[in-house]
């Protein structure tokens, strides 16, 4: 874990929120100059806490209106088959989620498609056909009430 300081948590806050500012708008808004402000968000790159800056996109305005979570159990629990199910799955777009889970099942997805049609079509040429799944457990969200990325730091 990286130790923050107020300024760092104060820098974070304002990147989650937008990504676009420039190192003077987040200085100004932290209460730093420009130089210590850069070299704050430098060392939090470099340290690998921000690990990207990337535009989110709105799912439905690009026509993937169906969000799925799909419960996958494995045939077998062994390291190396939660590892060849984890590869294959990193190879699909259509899966923005994946976690390895303990209990019932082995892992939970988060999958979206143009429509159900486009997810059957997902689940019964692909993912049903991976080697060592035995079931998998698909539930269609219906509307979303809280979405987001910004991680409560501080």
């Amino acid at each position: 874990m990286t130790e923050l300081d107020l300024f760092e948590t104060r820098i974070l806050r304002e990147l989650q929120h937008d990504a676009d500012l420039t190192t003077a708008e987040i200085a100004e808004r932290v209460g730093l100059s420009v130089s210590p402000c850069w070299r704050r968000i430098d060392r939090l790159v470099r340290e690998g806490v921000i690990r990207a800056r990337v535009a989110l996109v709105d799912r439905r305005k690009v026509g993937l209106n169906a969000h799925i979570f799909a419960q996958v159990r494995l045939t077998a629990h062994g390291r190396a088959n939660l590892d060849e199910f984890g590869a294959a799955i990193r190879s699909f777009p259509e899966v923005l989620d994946a976690y390895v889970m303990m209990g019932t099942m082995d892992f939970l997805l988060r999958i979206v498609a143009r429509d159900i049609d486009a997810y059957e079509r997902f689940f019964l040429e692909r993912l049903s056909k991976l080697p060592g799944v035995q079931e998998i457990h698909s539930t269609v969200a219906l509307s979303e009430i809280k979405s987001t990325t910004v991680l409560p730091v501080g």
